[in-house]
């Protein structure tokens, strides 16, 4: 059998503060002499909402080298699992109000991401989402603030929280600003609500990639819209589970939507609170979704042609995701980091 590890990805729906490792977690909750929070079994969104932010809480309230400690153990996570380029979802903004001092900020995690990517093979890239459940005015500022790093560290926008609080029209400013600047939008859409979050995110939003975006399963003609223009989704199958979006591992759509021509990714979301990493969400594909090597090797492949890697380094691992297929049951060559392009495009 062919060993996922050794599979070329790349992580494309991954929370930064929700990325942290449990050890991690337990160590800054002991610095401030406070109980680390528990985890599972999620009563519903705002339960899982909650628990978020008191780990990332921990991070935002503590000395900057919590941050950058945190980049550096998700940079190594990714290498471990395969991936050979990661694009974490991140707001300096909920750090540090003055857009200046929040630039400085996001400065500082992508140099630390790039570091620690180059002495492991893994490409950098930060995705800088804007906050659902606050005021528009808030997101227009995350906008113009990841446009000034387009190209420079920043690769993508992204809107996370609740799709049910404020609708995709509230957020059409930021996204043009976004879309202007070179940034893939990429909102969530199609978790907590249905296939109209979708289509609002594809005509309202201009969105190529989706965080998320299963519940357009229930629309066929949504499908079809999809699959005919490559829109991509960031599917994130243990969180989906958890969260109550789908009844069971067993009956998550991602199989129809392959099926159905729509591009898809496998991420996380927040391995902290979900448990599994990139790898075992591959891992869960194979085995409980029953996707061939063929289908997941063009699950990878689509992740690393819809993210905001270099041209070399989607070339370059798209080449060996040929060679992981062509050779079966034996693993193909891990990435070598002195050939490895980083830069953002």
């Amino acid at each position: 059998m062919r060993s996922l590890d050794c599979l070329p990805k790349a992580h494309l729906h991954l929370h930064l503060e929700g990325a942290m490792r449990p050890v991690t977690l337990a160590e800054l909750a002991g610095e401030r002499d406070e109980r680390p929070p528990h985890f599972g079994g999620f009563t519903s969104f705002e339960h899982f909402n909650a628990l978020h932010g008191a780990a990332a809480r921990l991070v935002r309230e503590g000395p900057r080298r919590n941050l950058l400690r945190l980049v550096r153990e998700v940079v190594e996570d990714a290498a471990a699992d395969g991936a050979v380029w990661i694009e974490p979802h991140f707001n300096p903004l909920t750090y540090e109000d003055d857009p200046d001092v929040a630039l400085d900020l996001l400065d500082e995690v992508i140099d630390q991401g790039r570091r620690t990517g180059v002495r492991l093979g893994v490409g950098f890239g930060i995705l800088v989402f804007a906050r659902r459940n606050a005021d528009p005015s808030h997101a227009v500022e995350t906008a113009r603030l990841a446009a000034r790093r387009s190209g420079d560290g920043v690769v993508s926008f992204g809107l996370a929280g609740d799709e049910t609080r404020q609708t995709a029209e509230s957020f059409a400013e930021a996204f043009a600003i976004a879309r202007d600047a070179g940034l893939i939008p990429a909102p969530h859409a199609g978790e907590l609500a249905g296939p109209a979050s979708v289509r609002a995110a594809l005509d309202v939003l201009g969105a190529r990639r989706i965080a998320h975006g299963v519940r357009a399963i229930e629309d066929p003609a949504l499908l079809a819209r999809l699959a005919a223009e490559g829109v991509v989704l960031d599917v994130c199958p243990t969180s989906n589970v958890a969260l109550g979006v789908v009844a069971s591992l067993s009956a998550h759509p991602l199989p129809l939507l392959l099926q159905a021509g729509v591009r898809c990714t496998l991420n996380a979301d927040d391995p902290l609170l979900f448990g599994p990493g990139v790898l075992q969400e591959y891992e869960t594909a194979r085995t409980a979704l029953s996707l061939t090597d063929p289908q997941l090797a063009a699950v990878a492949r689509t992740s690393l042609e819809a993210s905001g890697a270099p041209r070399a380094t989607v070339e370059d691992a798209v080449t060996r995701i040929g060679a992981w297929l062509d050779i079966p049951g034996q693993a193909t060559a891990p990435p070598n980091p002195a050939g490895m392009s980083t830069a953002a495009p």
